[in-house]
């Protein structure tokens, strides 16, 4: 099997996780998790790539940009899940897997955070389980690829 290697976009404001409302999206930061996801590809012989953004433009040019690279996506788009048009497009012209994730499970949250415009590019969501999400997203995207 050839390598698998699985890009990791991280969305506006999760650079201040582990501070930010840790009620809502807990203490663990942003590198801890990039940490925790390289490991469990490792263990899986695959390789991650994370990048957090802030920009909408930056999110959907490095969305493009790993299309020549990787064999599937994980994105959290944070704020971006419910008004970007331009990373869906993006997932979407692109086509590879991609899975997003959110770290809160956004349908016990406020109703304009219950409808994403990303989701419909995306093979699946998982939500609501902390920093977990994003490993359970990672292993839904390296079993996806191991099955196909």
């Amino acid at each position: 099997m050839p390598p698998r290697h699985v890009a990791v976009l991280h969305g506006p404001n999760l650079n201040l996780l582990g501070t930010r409302e840790p009620a809502v999206y807990g203490t663990v930061t942003l590198a801890e998790i990039d940490r925790g996801l390289v490991e469990r590809a490792k263990a899986r012989g695959a390789t991650v790539e994370s990048f957090q953004s802030n920009l909408e433009g930056e999110l959907v040019q490095r969305i493009q940009e790993v299309a020549g690279r990787a064999q599937a996506i994980v994105i959290n788009p944070a704020a971006y899940t419910h008004t970007s048009v331009a990373i869906r497009d993006a997932l979407s012209a692109v086509g590879l897997p991609a899975v997003e994730v959110h770290l809160s499970n956004l349908h016990r949250r406020e109703p304009f955070r219950r409808r994403s415009l990303t989701a419909p590019a995306c093979i699946g969501t998982i939500a609501g389980f902390g920093a977990r999400s994003y490993y359970l997203a990672l292993t839904a995207a390296l079993d996806l690829l191991e099955d196909t």
